[in-house]
């Protein structure tokens, strides 16, 4: 039994609460039994069962399936805008050749300049973009073979 003590203008109230069944207490206040109905609204219990997530696909050995791009059957490699900015400059030209870690564009982005690297080793094939234009993330810059 739980209890506890209310003071209500100035009076001091003990108040007992027992067993609930249904919608039934047993309450004692200040030594005195009560039976309180409770009103409950009863709502229905929707019970909703969510697919479980399948397994990832794993190869005859047992390895995990690692998708892989496909080839762009010698098109080149496409140097991306990782976010979308604005081009501040380019620092190569259409022939020359570049390192997988030079820098080939300038991208300003959320007032921050961003290093564009070339990501592999080639000669530039070709530019797709102008110092000052505006790009979206994914946009092409430019392509190395």
């Amino acid at each position: 039994m739980k209890e506890y003590k209310y003071k209500i203008n100035g009076n001091t109230y003990k108040v007992s609460i027992g067993d609930i069944e249904h919608n039934v207490a047993e309450v004692e206040v200040n030594g005195v039994p009560y039976k309180v109905e409770i009103n409950a609204d009863k709502k229905p219990v929707t019970i909703k069962n969510a697919p479980r997530p399948s397994a990832a696909p794993r190869t005859a050995e047992g390895g995990k399936v690692i998708a892989k791009p496909t080839s762009t059957g010698g098109a080149g490699h496409k140097v991306v805008s990782p976010l979308p900015g604005t081009i501040v400059s380019i620092n190569v030209k259409v022939g020359d050749t570049v390192g997988a870690s030079d820098t080939v564009a300038i991208l300003e982005a959320m007032k921050m300049e961003n290093a564009i690297h070339a990501g592999r080793d080639g000669v530039v094939k070709s530019i797709e973009v102008n110092p000052g234009d505006a790009v979206l993330e994914g946009a092409s810059i430019l392509t190395i073979e």
